[in-house]
């Protein structure tokens, strides 16, 4: 049976476990935490947790800058205990500029980094405790104090370009990819493969998923002027993601967007959000269409669409239920 997630989404941190209930009647395999500002993910996930009795509860993803590998072990290993096993840790290097501009704390080595917060976070899980020295970390002595519910829990790792997808396919359970599109899904789902080959892995070893922003309407029209507002993810300046988009042929289209927004004319920047980069980046249409393309993403080599539903509360509802596992 194919598995779905789906972003948590409120207008506020206490309606999130509400959210949450909704996904798991509804079939959802699991719910999605992101983070940033507007609560701590893990807390939100704990809340999440006792709100509800099957649904796997994850972070997309958690920042390996901003905490230690024991605090992340340690926040993983609660959330996991709150939901006796039902917990994924989805852990990310992060951008320079949120990292540096955001937190002020400084950011190098993102992938040494990245392998030595798997292992200990690893490690911790398993026994409890840690003594490390790594490229990055030395930890003297590190006790949970917290006797963690199972000996593993699946980290995902997340990843952009070639070379980290590779790693992320090589040392974690899943991967999490954002802004690929429907074919170059293809395309880096054979790096992650590849990365785990390396490793002695199947292909079934290895869930495969990707965010994919999403809008449902009565009228396609209605749905795609929605996606087109939410679209100022084109504006993007964060360099990981501005190349991706560069390689994937819609450089221009963003460059023209971002600067319609620099202006302060953001109705004139949605305008400009093309047909052919909606059909490549989202999932947007009628219920059927969703419903059509959301399978075009699962033919690609995605085993876990992450959906990330567009406007406010209703409208969000209304895609979760049109692309719900027991929608008809």
């Amino acid at each position: 049976m194919s598995s779905t997630g789906v972003t948590l989404r409120g207008r506020t941190v206490n309606h999130l476990p509400a959210f949450a209930r909704v996904a798991e009647r509804l079939g959802y395999d699991s719910v999605w935490q992101v983070e940033g500002r507007g609560g701590d993910q893990y807390s939100v996930l704990t809340a999440c947790a006792l709100a509800t009795e099957r649904i796997g509860l994850g972070t997309n993803i958690s920042s390996i800058f901003v905490r230690t590998a024991p605090l992340i072990a340690m926040a993983a290993a609660t959330v996991d205990r709150f939901s006796h096993g039902r917990f994924i840790l989805g852990l990310g290097t992060d951008h320079a500029q949120q990292v540096v501009q955001m937190h002020g704390h400084p950011f190098s080595r993102p992938i040494p980094r990245m392998l030595d917060t798997v292992e200990i976070v690893r490690r911790l899980i398993r026994n409890g405790e840690v003594s490390y020295e790594g490229e990055v970390f030395k930890i003297d002595h590190f006790d949970l104090w917290l006797e963690p519910v199972r000996p593993e829990i699946p980290i995902y790792v997340a990843a952009v370009n070639p070379k980290m997808l590779g790693i992320a396919g090589e040392i974690g359970q899943g991967v999490i990819m954002v802004n690929h599109t429907v074919d170059s899904v293809r395309d880096a789902r054979a790096a992650i493969m590849r990365g785990a080959a390396r490793a002695g892995k199947q292909p079934g070893d290895v869930v495969v998923s990707t965010m994919i922003p999403c809008a449902v309407g009565a009228r396609r029209e209605d749905a795609r002027a929605l996606m087109r507002h939410r679209t100022v993810a084109l504006k993007t300046v964060l360099p990981r993601y501005t190349k991706l988009l560069h390689e994937l042929g819609f450089g221009e289209e963003r460059e023209a967007v971002l600067e319609a927004v620099r202006a302060g004319d953001r109705a004139r920047a949605a305008s400009m959000v093309s047909d052919r980069y909606l059909d490549a980046f989202t999932i947007t249409g009628t219920a059927g269409e969703a419903r059509d393309r959301l399978e075009a993403w699962r033919e690609a080599g995605i085993d876990l669409p992450i959906l990330v539903p567009a406007g406010g509360d209703d409208q969000a509802l209304e895609t979760v239920r049109a692309l719900a596992p027991s929608a008809p």
